[in-house]
């Protein structure tokens, strides 16, 4: 994986993943590879837990952060393009690039016009590779395994950049995944040729508009998108559409688990929290071992 560039979660092999999580759990249990040099986190789009996972994954392995968290008090609030915005960082001495970008393929336009890796750390509804990255490592750590497992994707199918990265993911292993969505957030061919993907790739899913758990082995929920919508009014048809709380979670197995790439709004109960079968916050621990894990392999830090 040296010097590759991750811009979608198509792009990364069964093989690719089981490394990078190979090398998480050598992370998480403290035998750190040392690595030298500079990560550009340019962060076109606001960011909290993405961008200190980044950041501390950095700083964990020997490189020295730089970039910005948001647009404001950067030239791009003047008009700067966005390849003359990296091209200053490459000239910082940056060895990698990550990026968040409100456009659609900012990042693969990037990849393909410099000579260092890209890494995508959202780019507006289309993906999140590094999330499910780091989703999938957390049903492993959870099970001990991902094959075998029913796993229901809910929420924002339409506008989410993590369902996506997510299913392509699973779908180098025999899972069976439920889309659980309204009709109007349910996947179809305008999520990118998500569904003709999945099908190519002859993976089992069924799509339902009820919120059943019974069946599951994860839950993993994703909030609606509001900023995403281009008719408010259409965003108001599904505000609200779900809701997940202890009394939902009666119903569902013993060791099942709720994961949710957070922020959460109002579409996952705090009550749920106090729960051992929510993940969630574990989840986003585990994007930090997993960042860690990938900027070793890409700056060749570990053998």
């Amino acid at each position: 994986m040296k010097n590759k560039s991750i811009t979608s979660a198509l792009e990364i092999s069964k093989q690719d993943a089981l490394k990078i999580f190979q090398l998480a759990d050598k992370i998480k249990m403290g035998k750190v590879p040392k690595l030298k040099g500079k990560i550009a986190l340019l962060f076109f789009e606001p960011s909290t837990r993405t961008f200190f996972s980044f950041y501390s994954a950095a700083l964990l392995t020997g490189l020295t952060p730089i970039g910005f968290q948001s647009i404001e008090g950067t030239s791009v609030k003047k008009g700067e393009s966005l390849i003359d915005t990296v091209r200053m960082f490459l000239g910082y001495g940056a060895d990698c690039i990550v990026m968040r970008h409100p456009r659609a393929g900012a990042p693969l336009y990037i990849a393909e016009r410099i000579d260092k890796p890209v890494i995508n750390a959202g780019d507006d509804s289309r993906e999140h590779p590094t999330q499910g990255l780091l989703d999938v490592y957390t049903i492993r750590e959870r099970f001990g395994k991902i094959d075998g497992l029913r796993i229901g994707i809910l929420g924002d199918l339409r506008y989410g950049r993590t369902p996506s990265s997510l299913a392509y993911l699973l779908s180098h292993w025999d899972t069976e995944l439920v889309f659980i969505a309204p009709p109007l957030l349910q996947i179809d061919k305008r999520n990118d040729g998500m569904e003709m993907i999945l099908r190519e790739r002859d993976v089992k899913y069924e799509k339902r508009e009820e919120v059943r758990v019974e069946d599951l082995d994860v839950l993993y929920v994703t909030r609606i998108q509001r900023e995403r919508f281009p008719d408010e009014r259409e965003y108001l048809k599904v505000r609200g559409a779900y809701r997940i709380t202890r009394e939902l979670l009666n119903r569902a197995k013993k060791d099942m688990i709720v994961m949710h790439p957070l922020p959460r709004v109002d579409e996952l109960s705090p009550e749920v929290d106090r729960d051992e079968r929510a993940w969630y916050f574990r989840q986003a621990e585990n994007g930090l071992y997993v960042r860690a894990a990938l900027f070793s392999l890409i700056l060749g830090g570990w053998k």
